[in-house]
């Protein structure tokens, strides 16, 4: 059975303290795309004890070839190795978790999803929910003990598109674009080739989809969110999502989950790709 995409802070503290179960996997994907190295510094200054850093650069992204976006995703058997030197198994629990609002535990959640693990779940709040529930924190470096056996390589379980099949596709699917505002009106770019949007997107920011204090918003609200966002497409036969490099985008497709709806389509290469060929349409505004 599926969990809740959500666990709570208290919810995962009653859970460590459970005698005699064992213990989920804790993986933290802390990351800042300006200062690469930020999130692993953070992690070694303090993190919920246990947890093992998880780098986006080195762990959740492929080969760049300057043509497929800024992260493309790893091919799934080199995930599939990656989990297996954390200790992963099908059957283990998974929590991901960061500081930047799910922003990269999102893409780590949708990873684990794609490979078929259904045990995983994110930190609603991430660290800073941790420590507000009274929840300690210790420095240094976590090691991982490898999985006795290689994780099983299945099928995707995930649908996906790329760049070639979306412009195919453009007039008959739904596009959510997860970037800032004004990223996506172009009237700013601050990382990728041109400043725009793909033609017929619509803007969902992916902050939009949290409360305050970085937890997300009550399944109700996100599904009445999405019903205004797509209004008479709510029915649509396929919605993809889609941000600058295909990281934030899956915290829409998080948001999706908790609102109760199927997730949609990734487009993993994004802005990022589509903008890098200016044979592309874009548009503004």
């Amino acid at each position: 059975m599926t969990p809740s995409p959500l666990i709570s802070a208290t919810q995962l503290q009653a859970l460590l303290a459970q005698p005699g179960s064992p213990p989920p996997l804790l993986l933290d994907a802390s990351f800042d795309l300006t200062a690469p190295e930020a999130g692993r510094r953070q992690h070694a200054e303090g993190h919920v004890p246990g947890t093992l850093y998880v780098h986006l650069d080195e762990a959740l992204c492929g080969a760049k070839t300057g043509h497929n976006g800024r992260h493309p995703l790893p091919s799934r058997a080199a995930f599939a190795a990656t989990v297996s030197a954390w200790g992963l198994t099908p059957t283990r629990r998974v929590v991901v978790m960061d500081r930047q609002g799910a922003m990269y535990a999102a893409r780590l959640w949708w990873m684990l999803r794609d490979l078929g693990h259904e045990q995983v779940q994110v930190l609603d709040g991430g660290v800073t929910a941790w420590t507000t529930a009274g929840g300690v924190l210790e420095a240094g470096d976590t090691s991982a003990a490898a999985a006795t056996s290689p994780y099983p390589l299945s099928a995707s379980t995930l649908p996906r598109i790329n760049a070639d099949e979306l412009q195919q596709r453009l007039p008959r699917v739904t596009l959510i674009d997860a970037r800032a505002p004004e990223r996506y009106r172009g009237e700013v770019e601050p990382l990728d080739a041109q400043a725009g949007h793909i033609p017929g997107a619509r803007n969902r920011f992916f902050k939009d989809n949290l409360q305050a204090d970085g937890r997300f918003k009550p399944a109700a609200q996100l599904q009445a969110e999405f019903d205004v966002l797509l209004g008479a497409l709510a029915a649509a036969p396929e919605v993809v999502h889609q941000c600058g490099s295909g990281v934030t985008a899956c915290h829409n497709l998080l948001a999706a989950s908790v609102a109760g709806r199927a997730l949609g389509t990734l487009y993993p290469g994004s802005w990022s790709e589509w903008s890098a060929d200016s044979a592309r349409p874009v548009a503004k505004g």
